[in-house]
Formats: C-alpha cells, sequence, structure tokens
C-alpha cells in the first residue's frame, strides 16, 4: 500500500481560543505539520509546528481569552465598549485587511502548505481568500459568522460572498450553517461537513480531568460564556434573585468575568454576593471541573452554533439551559436533554432553573442520553477520519 505523505496545513485562527488550539491537538495524531497564523496577539501554541502573529481588524487592542492582548488601557476601554467595538469592528474591519494581505501571501511562500484552513469567516476567512487560488481554501464557520456579523454591513456581506465563493471546501460546527453557507454564496456541489466542537470531543480525557470531582451540596449553576456581545447576561443576572427566592442556597458559577465592571455591577445591584462567584479565566481542565460539579449550565445567547460549552455540559452531566435557537435544536430536544428558553426572558431562565434542580431524575436521565449523542456524533476519532478524508480529497480535486 503507498503510503501518504505528510499533510502541511497553514492554519488563520485565533490563537487565544481552546477551538484553535483543540483542532490543532485533534490533527497532530495524523502527522500533520500545523503553521498557524495567529489573528490575536499570544504566545505561540502548543504543538504548532510554526507561529506568526497577523492581528486582523484591530484585534491587537481586543481583550484576551489567554492572558495576553494589547495595551492595558485600551483592552478596557474596549471592555466598557464592547458592542460600540464590535460595531467599528464591522464598519473599519473590513478595509483593514487589504494592509495584511502581502504579509499572509509571503507567510504563505514560505511555509509552502496543501491547504489553507481559516477557523471562522470574520476576518480569518476573508483575508484567507485573498490568497493564491492554487492552493485550497478550507473555511470553518462559527455560530454567528452568518446571524450576526454576516448582514452587520454591506462590506461585511461582500466579503463573506467572496470568502465562501473562494472556499474549495466547508466545515461547520452545525447542519443549519451548511445550508446558511450556500445561502451566501458557497457552491452546494463542494464537500461540506459538520464537525461537532471544531475538532471533536475527547470523553476520556475530559473524564480523566474531572476524576475525582462530584456533583453534591450546595446545588451548582455554571454559566460558562463569560461576557459576550450576544448571550443575554442581563437574563441571566436577572434569573438569580428570582431562583434564590425559592431555593436560597444555590451557587452560581460565572466563568471569566472576575474583575469584569459590567458582572460586577449586576451582582452588587442585584444584592447576590454571597451566591455568585465571578471566576477568573480557567485551564480547559478547570472549566470542565466546573462542569463535573454543577448541575446546571444556563448559556442565554441570542446567536450561536454549536458551543463548545454545550458539549462540555452535556459530557460532564450538567443539564443545559440554552436559547432556543435552530443551532442549538440540533443537539437539544426540551425536556429530554436540556432545556430552551427565550434568551431575554429572565422570568422563563429562572423558571427552567427551578425545574432542573427539582427534577434529578431529568438530569441524570439527560446525562445518559446526551453521552450517547457524542459518542456517536461528536467523537474526536471519527471526526478526525472524516477530516483527514475531507483534506485529501479536496487537494486531489485542486491538483486535477
Amino acid at each position: 500500500m503507498e503510503e501518504k505523505s505528510p499533510l502541511k496545513i497553514l492554519m488563520i485562527a485565533d490563537g487565544r481560543s481552546p477551538i484553535t488550539r483543540r483542532w490543532i491537538a485533534m490533527l497532530k495524531p495524523l502527522g500533520v505539520h500545523v503553521s498557524l497564523v495567529s489573528s490575536y496577539p499570544c504566545d505561540p501554541v502548543p504543538g504548532a509546528d510554526s507561529f506568526y502573529v497577523l492581528p486582523l481588524a484591530f484585534s491587537q487592542f481586543g481583550g484576551s481569552q489567554a492572558g495576553s492582548g494589547g495595551a492595558t488601557g485600551l483592552r478596557n476601554l474596549v471592555k466598557r465598549v464592547r458592542p460600540l467595538a464590535q460595531t467599528i469592528r464591522h464598519l473599519l474591519g473590513p478595509w483593514t485587511l487589504e494592509l495584511k494581505k502581502n504579509k499572509l501571501r509571503q507567510i504563505v511562500a514560505a511555509e509552502k502548505p496543501d491547504i489553507l484552513h481559516a477557523l471562522r469567516i470574520p476576518f480569518e476567512g476573508m483575508l484567507a481568500g485573498c490568497v493564491d487560488s492554487k492552493i485550497p481554501l478550507i473555511i470553518s464557520t462559527w455560530g454567528n459568522d452568518f446571524t450576526l456579523h454576516a448582514p452587520s454591513t454591506r462590506r461585511m456581506s461582500a466579503l463573506t460572498r467572496w470568502a465562501l465563493t473562494r472556499a474549495s471546501a466547508l466545515i461547520s460546527d452545525t447542519q443549519v450553517d451548511v445550508k446558511r453557507a450556500t445561502e451566501w454564496g458557497f457552491d452546494s456541489g463542494k464537500p461540506a461537513l459538520v464537525v461537532p466542537g471544531n475538532g471533536g470531543i475527547d470523553l476520556a480525557e475530559m473524564q480523566e480531568a474531572c476524576k475525582g470531582v462530584i456533583k453534591g451540596e450546595p446545588l451548582r449553576v455554571i454559566n460558562p460564556r463569560g461576557l459576550r456581545s450576544y448571550v443575554r447576561s442581563d437574563t441571566f443576572f436577572k434569573a438569580i434573585p428570582l431562583v434564590l427566592k425559592e431555593t436560597p442556597d444555590v451557587q452560581f458559577s460565572c466563568t471569566s468575568m472576575k474583575d469584569q465592571p459590567e458582572a460586577e455591577n449586576w451582582v452588587r445591584s442585584l444584592g447576590i454576593e454571597a451566591n455568585v462567584n465571578l471566576l477568573p479565566l480557567l485551564t480547559q481542565e478547570e472549566v470542565w471541573q466546573e462542569f463535573a460539579r454543577s448541575q446546571v449550565s444556563v448559556s442565554a445567547s441570542t446567536h450561536d452554533g454549536t458551543p463548545n460549552t454545550l458539549l462540555e455540559a452535556m459530557a460532564l452531566g450538567c443539564l443545559p439551559i440554552c436559547g432556543d435557537l435552530p443551532s442549538i435544536r440540533e443537539w437539544i430536544t426540551p425536556g429530554e436533554n436540556g432545556l430552551l428558553i427565550d434568551p431575554g426572558d429572565p422570568q422563563a431562565l429562572a423558571a427552567a432553573i427551578l425545574q432542573a434542580l427539582r427534577s434529578p431524575e431529568l438530569i441524570t436521565s439527560a446525562a445518559r442520553i446526551n453521552r450517547l449523542i457524542l459518542n456517536e456524533r461528536a467523537n474526536i476519532e471519527q471526526v478526525r477520519q472524516k477530516v483527514e478524508k475531507l483534506f485529501r480529497a479536496v487537494i486531489e480535486a485542486k491538483a486535477k
């Protein structure tokens, strides 16, 4: 049998993101050579064979997922005016890509990859579309690429269509985004793969990290989303006093919200300091342990694909309560393996939390169902084989 030659992948992605790091870790057992071009400033990423930083759309001024980023004063300003900062990126970010084209082309010329892989359309996929079309481009979409970013401005819409027209193949974390991609210009005759978890879920690794952690008293609810423009933190915090009125001992854990003025103001104004723990940025293992000790996970999002936090909650026996979105319904059957709510309704969220905490049998049953679902649809070994098959098919098609 002819031995397969190692693949050379040039990945354009946010190097701070757990999704990027998970993708690299998933690919390495295939013997793949991964060159990472990080669209945000960060330290070198483990597993990347070569590493570059190419900030896109003012990312050097943004906050950090990994404890690094731009100047402190500018990061703090962005945190205080998050919605405005997003609007500025939508308006001005596309026009900055012209300044980065030559640098990316130089990196591509030096690395000579078999494939370009952009993890997200704005702004990684938009920039990757400007590189030599002889190199296959695979674009992975994230949950709000089409529902939040693409329609935000005329220029964002045009660049989204351009990137998808240029793409040789598509990888999405939801089936609904594959359909949306074709509506935004992706050729339905080209390969498209649904990859939950953006690289798959390693259940054995998660179980090992949470060994000895148990769910007990007090009852715990985790909000793993941090502060994001498309997640209704106001709904979450307003629901807490309603829950505490019925079950005063419940504890709420909020990841990546420590020292965040917005979160601190909600806690203080609602008088819920005794029941809310605003956590700092945690390691991946620490986040998993928070899921493992919690009964309920809350994500009141208005835009989403398949959040990794949803799959992690499902894997670790934590009942998901999520915004009622088409992508989430690909995973959650309400009342069976999770609960769905109007993300703008604190009363509905509080009622769902109380329903879950009062129904330990629902939590137990949902945990069993969710593990079966993940084993069938998101197992990392299956994902790895499907991704390699897609990569090689795209290369062969381009060579013809």
